[in-house]
């Protein structure tokens, strides 16, 4: 009962955290001239990713990199699938062709790469540093080709009539919450899992992974809500990369041991093939409609279903 009552306290953490994320950090955007793609790549992107970055620190910390690793894999295909997928059931989600070709090529690229990394055990120091580095490099990238602001979004800030320092107190509180709540979120959730006898990686790809993930879900939502899609698709592909490069990057440095099989020969070709997918459906007609989100979300279920079956090995 304890754990229950954790994870039902991380969730409403969770939940509080991402809206008032939204709120500051587009506050933030429009008064200081940026784009809401470049907030979904940073801010918001890099905000809700806290939850992961604990997980994969504290598993890597461990010596445990069948969480780890898997959490930064698990979280990819549950972004890909079923924040993208449930983002455009509410509504159809508007892709700009910033997201689709620079920023969906640096995802796919990322998690190839990622990917090689690991299958030739290559994850030390230096490939960590290596990582991080280009996470820098692509938040420059983002940053110096920013779009122009959306008149919908300013009118939104307008309308919360927030000043910076209160937009960015709002946004600082946002992501504290995300980071309390995921934490309590994951910390019941990994209890629990145990306590049925699974795998590290079992446990790094599902419960860890959708529950780290659960700010994305609950941030890419409330932005479609407000008709913000490329804050919605932004924090996708941004969180991807950041999960990737930053997380990954972390983990290198952190933590030497050996990964599991089946995320090498499983779980990585799944991350690739559903980043392939998501730029796919983006690419027709410049838009992910509920018909594209319905497949996404069933192939969410299809994979954890597998997962769980313990299909490609534990």
């Amino acid at each position: 009962m304890g754990d229950v009552l954790m994870m039902v306290g991380g969730l409403l953490l969770l939940i509080g955290g991402a809206e008032l994320l939204v709120r500051g950090s587009t506050a933030v955007a429009t008064r200081l001239g940026v784009s809401p793609l470049i907030i979904g790549l940073t801010i918001v992107a890099f905000g809700t990713s806290a939850p992961e970055v604990m997980a994969s620190v504290m598993a890597a910390l461990a010596q445990s990199p069948g969480i780890a690793i898997g959490n930064i894999v698990g979280s990819n295909i549950t972004n890909g699938l079923l924040v993208a997928g449930a983002t455009a059931l509410v509504l159809p989600i508007a892709v700009s062709t910033a997201a689709l070709r620079r920023d969906g090529s640096v995802a796919l690229g990322a998690a190839a790469l990622f990917w090689l990394i690991c299958a030739l055990g290559l994850l030390n120091v230096w490939i960590g540093l290596g990582l991080v580095a280009g996470l820098v490099a692509y938040v420059v990238l983002a940053y110096r080709s920013g779009d122009a602001v959306d008149p919908e979004v300013t009118a939104l800030a307008a309308r919360v009539g927030w000043s910076i320092p209160v937009a960015l107190l709002a946004t600082v509180a946002g992501i504290a919450l995300l980071g309390v709540g995921g934490k309590l979120l994951v910390d019941a959730a990994v209890n629990l899992a145990a306590s049925l006898g699974v795998s590290e990686a079992v446990i790094g790809l599902t419960i860890v992974a959708v529950g780290t993930s659960l700010p994305e879900l609950a941030t890419s939502v409330l932005a479609a809500l407000r008709k913000q899609s490329d804050i919605a698709l932004g924090n996708v592909i941004g969180s991807n990369i950041f999960n990737v490069l930053g997380i990954g990057g972390l983990t290198a440095i952190l933590s030497s041991g050996a990964i599991p099989a089946r995320l090498i020969s499983v779980d990585f070709p799944v991350m690739l093939a559903t980043t392939v997918l998501l730029l796919a459906f983006a690419a027709t007609g410049r838009r992910i409609g509920r018909r594209e989100g319905g497949l996404l979300v069933a192939g969410f279920a299809l994979y954890t279903g597998t997962v769980w079956l313990g299909v490609g090995g534990a």
